[in-house]
């Protein structure tokens, strides 16, 4: 019986550490869509009118204000509104978006004269892997290159990561 007792102090010890240190996450930042349909209210709260359905698993979202359990987001066409936060998870993407309408390369390495592996349309999705300087390193459709990270929305200017 005393074992248990510790055990049950510990485990409680523990939770209220975690809670205690949950510290709330930046502003703004991006996250995905969870799910291929995701109501986009006017409002924080299921009161509020649908604005619009987003339709595309894993794409990227800038959340931009955050209340109680919804989340403010702006989409890569600058539309904003409101999800719940189970709507969206912190797995990164990145959408192809370049003001041409030619078609973007992934490269084997972060360097424009390494082998193209996928030459990619405007508005194709794909998770992002890792962004360096200049560059971000993708997942699409199984295929992981390099691409410049001017023709990607979902990634700050200067942020890195791994």
């Amino acid at each position: 019986m005393p074992i248990r007792l510790i055990l049950i102090f510990l485990l409680s010890l523990w939770a209220f550490d975690s809670l205690a240190t949950n510290k709330p996450l930046p502003l703004p930042r991006f996250a995905a869509l969870r799910s291929s349909e995701v109501n986009v209210r006017t409002g924080p709260g299921a009161r509020y009118e649908v604005k619009w359905v987003l339709v595309k698993k894993d794409m990227p979202v800038e959340i931009t204000a955050e209340f109680d359990q919804w989340r403010k987001i702006r989409d890569v066409n600058g539309d904003e509104g409101w999800v719940h936060k189970s709507m969206l998870y912190g797995q990164r993407s990145g959408v192809i978006n370049t003001a041409s309408a030619e078609r973007v390369t992934l490269y084997k390495s972060a360097d424009t004269m390494s082998k193209p592996v996928l030459f990619v349309e405007n508005g194709v999705t794909g998770e992002l892997l890792t962004c360096k300087r200049e560059w971000c390193r993708m997942k699409i459709e199984g295929t992981k290159g390099w691409t410049l990270r001017q023709n990607l929305w979902g990634v700050y200017k200067d942020e890195e990561f791994e």
